[in-house]
């Protein structure tokens, strides 16, 4: 196989790469055989108990990170990991798309919104490139399931998904090495050193190398890029907590990324027309095209966290900083031009040129993200906690796009650059109560106050065009009211509202440019959260409902490979959650989750454009446009499901394990429109991990296999003319190692 250069970057000098020996599953520290410990999260920005929390919330810890992190998958690895939690991508290992209760945003454009916020060490990661950072030495990953308007803000109506690192200690040296091998001569080293510098001030220094050949082979003799989807992702973080004075600390972040892999692969003419099924002989590792592929990024980044306490209250500051390169290239249509169709040619007709020649770049030439936030919140004792708060928010991006003519010898560049510039600018203030009423009930409640403004422009570099220019601005107020009224000491009953919105969104790539207005949301949940059986047992269990106005839809792809915003005046969904972890006996830990969501558009005669043809709408057609009143939101499983158990037994002195996970989604629509061949299959993917500890937990030997069944499904298309799939990763396996220090 064809291996890449190794980016420079990180590179990792022999002696460092054979300390970091790696394996992934730590022993589960209990104080208490068969008892499960109290999980914390800081979903209300402060530390609590999880089961104290008005919200539906789901903490996927270090130790289930560390196993799904295993067979070297991105950020993606968590699709399905909690209750209605979906991700998918058209951008490769970069550009994650989150949905939680089906609401996401099924947008390809580097400069689009999502109305899932994802939070990285207190710093909002706006940028959808920004989101697919890589996830190494994590104390846990928080999914806030409902509006998170209040103390989150804009842009987060549907959920926030929030990601805590592993802080530094000032107590004590050490730290931890990974090294996993594996199939398609993936290497992977993570590792971590914490040191203590003085009584005051400690550093912990956390890196991670992904490494893996190209395994999927271009069949094209005279294509650019002969092998695909290999990577060698760099990524570190130094962190430095200082305590200079009593009641006085500062953390201080600095991060980056370098990735030199590939962009989304797209396998054209995959489907069978009038059939969701994969052509006969489509195979996963094989693709014929005629287009060049590569996909870099480099992204740097840092934070300032500082904290006073003062008399009876603390005043926080937060600044972050974001700054983003990067260069994707793909063969969109998935096929060589002309009449070879690999996989099969559907409904064209053999012996005429049938396919198409799309071939895009899309690059940040320009990129920087600048927030801030101080908080100040109560730290006395008492039945009243208040905070207070304001944030400002600026980013600028520039987005150059290019067409390549793949019917010419060397693919020359067509047209562009066609240059985006956003400027987008937010500021708010927010301030939220509690109140314990009595020991058993508590009250909580919150408002903030959002100004958002974006101005856009789009220009044709090659060949000249005129400026397009666009304004939008717009303010809300978000709320949320909830209460929590505890049964006993195990169980508690909890009920919220709350509101949130995602600012208005412009897109205009190749200078088609289209907006939306806000849209706004109105969640109702209530739910329970138990410890039971002298905490052998932890549940929750949520039923929510939520009214969307104005919902930003996007209708993506079709014959002019671009996106289009509208405005649905109205959509809903409801469900149920459902979350348990429990020790079936003192060694076999056992962790489940279900969701149902039913989403819904509502807005008859609301049409939209659908495939360049090869597809087989089931919806209305009514003036060439497909009705979609009554149709599910796109990448919204109803049902998501998963089952992870863990089984230890004493054996020579250490501990031998075997480890089983499963995860499912039902199946999915890819569009706002419904056809049968752009429906997604329900995907059911299987893990397995069995691996010996020893040395007091200090060292640990596995192995691993991911999608055990080597189940592949499309996960996403690309609605030309020629049935266009992109895949889930298909069955890995390898070998850890790990040690502590």
């Amino acid at each position: 196989m064809h291996r890449r250069t190794p980016s420079p970057l990180f590179s990792l000098p022999p002696l460092l790469t054979a300390l970091l020996a790696a394996g992934v599953l730590p022993a589960v520290a209990q104080t208490t055989p068969g008892q499960l410990q109290t999980v914390t999260v800081t979903a209300e920005r402060r530390v609590e108990n999880v089961r104290d929390v008005p919200s539906s919330i789901s903490v996927l810890n270090s130790e289930l990170l560390e196993t799904l992190n295993a067979g070297g998958q991105d950020v993606r690895q968590l699709s399905a990991r909690t209750p209605s939690l979906n991700i998918e991508s058209s951008f490769g290992r970069a550009y994650p798309r989150f949905y939680i209760r089906g609401l996401g945003n099924t947008d390809f454009d580097v400069n689009a919104s999502q109305p899932v916020s994802l939070v990285f060490d207190d710093v909002v990661q706006e940028n959808p490139i920004l989101k697919g950072f890589p996830m190494f030495d994590l104390e846990r990953v928080e999914v806030l399931r409902g509006p998170q308007g209040t103390l989150f803000g804009r842009n987060a109506p549907a959920g926030v998904v929030k990601f805590d690192s592993v802080k530094p200690d000032l107590k004590r040296f050490g730290g931890y090495g990974t090294l996993t091998l594996g199939r398609w001569s993936t290497a992977s080293v993570e590792g971590a050193l914490n040191a203590p510098l003085s009584s005051t001030a400690g550093l912990r220094v956390s890196l991670q190398s992904q490494n893996r050949d190209d395994w999927v082979h271009n069949t094209n003799p005279t294509a650019p890029t002969k092998n695909l989807d290999g990577y060698h992702d760099n990524a570190a973080r130094v962190q430095l907590l200082l305590t200079p004075m009593a009641g006085f600390t500062v953390l201080a972040n600095v991060h980056a990324r370098d990735l030199d892999g590939s962009a989304r692969l797209f396998y054209g003419n995959a489907f069978r027309p009038g059939s969701n099924d994969f052509a006969a002989n489509f195979d996963e590792t094989r693709v014929k095209q005629d287009g060049a592929n590569y996909l870099k990024i480099r992204n740097t980044g840092g934070s300032v966290r500082m904290r006073w306490e003062l008399s009876g209250m603390a005043l926080n500051s937060i600044t972050g900083y974001e700054r983003i390169r990067s260069q994707s290239r793909g063969d969109i249509d998935g096929t060589v031009s002309g009449n070879d169709c690999f996989f099969g040619c559907g409904n064209f007709v053999p012996g005429v040129s049938n396919q198409i020649p799309v071939e895009t770049a899309d690059n940040v030439t320009g990129h920087h993200q600048i927030t801030q936030e101080f908080r100040l919140e109560s730290t006395g004792a008492g039945p009243l906690k208040w905070l207070g708060g304001l944030y400002y928010f600026d980013e600028k991006l520039i987005v150059d796009s290019f067409n390549y003519d793949s019917l010419t010898a060397g693919n020359p560049q067509t047209s562009g650059p066609s240059r985006q510039r956003q400027d987008n600018k937010a500021w708010a203030v927010f301030g939220s109560l509690n109140y314990d009423v009595t020991p058993q009930l508590k009250l909580r409640g919150g408002l903030r106050y959002t100004r958002d403004r974006k101005d856009f422009v789009v220009q044709s570099i090659v060949p000249p065009g005129p400026a397009q220019t666009l304004h939008k601005e717009a303010s809300n107020t978000s709320f949320d009211v909830s209460g929590t009224y505890a049964l006993n000491k195990d169980v508690n009953l909890y009920a919220r509202v709350a509101t949130g919105f995602r600012a208005p969104s412009i897109q205009g790539r190749f200078g088609v440019v289209t907006s939306a207005d806000s849209e706004k949301v109105r969640s109702y949940e209530a739910g329970v959260k138990a410890d039971l059986f002298d905490r052998r047992a932890r549940t929750s269990f949520a039923v929510f409902h939520y009214d969307v106005k104005g919902q930003q839809l996007v209708a993506v792809g079709g014959g002019s490979n671009v996106a289009q915003l509208l405005n649905a005046k109205k959509t809903t969904g409801q469900g149920v959650e459902f979350d348990l972890q429990a020790y079936a006996t003192d060694r076999l830990l056992v962790s489940a989750s279900l969701s149902y969501n039913d989403t819904q558009i509502k807005q008859p005669g609301l049409g939209v454009a659908t495939c360049s043809g090869g597809c087989t709408v089931t919806d209305p057609i009514v003036g060439g446009f497909a009705m979609i009143d009554g149709n599910p939101l796109p990448q919204a499983p109803k049902v998501i499901a998963n089952l992870n158990a863990r089984y230890g037994m004493p054996l020579a002195g250490g501990e031998a394990y075997v480890m089983g996970d499963v995860s499912h989604r039902s199946k999915v629509n890819f569009f706002l429109y419904e056809s049968r061949e752009f429906t997604g299959q329900p995907l059911t993917e299987l893990g397995l991990r069995a691996g010996y500890l020893w040395g007091n937990g200090k060292y640990e030997a596995s192995a691993f296999v991911r999608n055990l069944t080597n189940k592949i499904v499309a996960t996403s298309a690309i609605d030309f003319t020629n049935l266009t799939a992109m895949v889930n990763e298909p069955r890995t396996f390898g070998v850890q190692f790990k040690a502590q220090f």
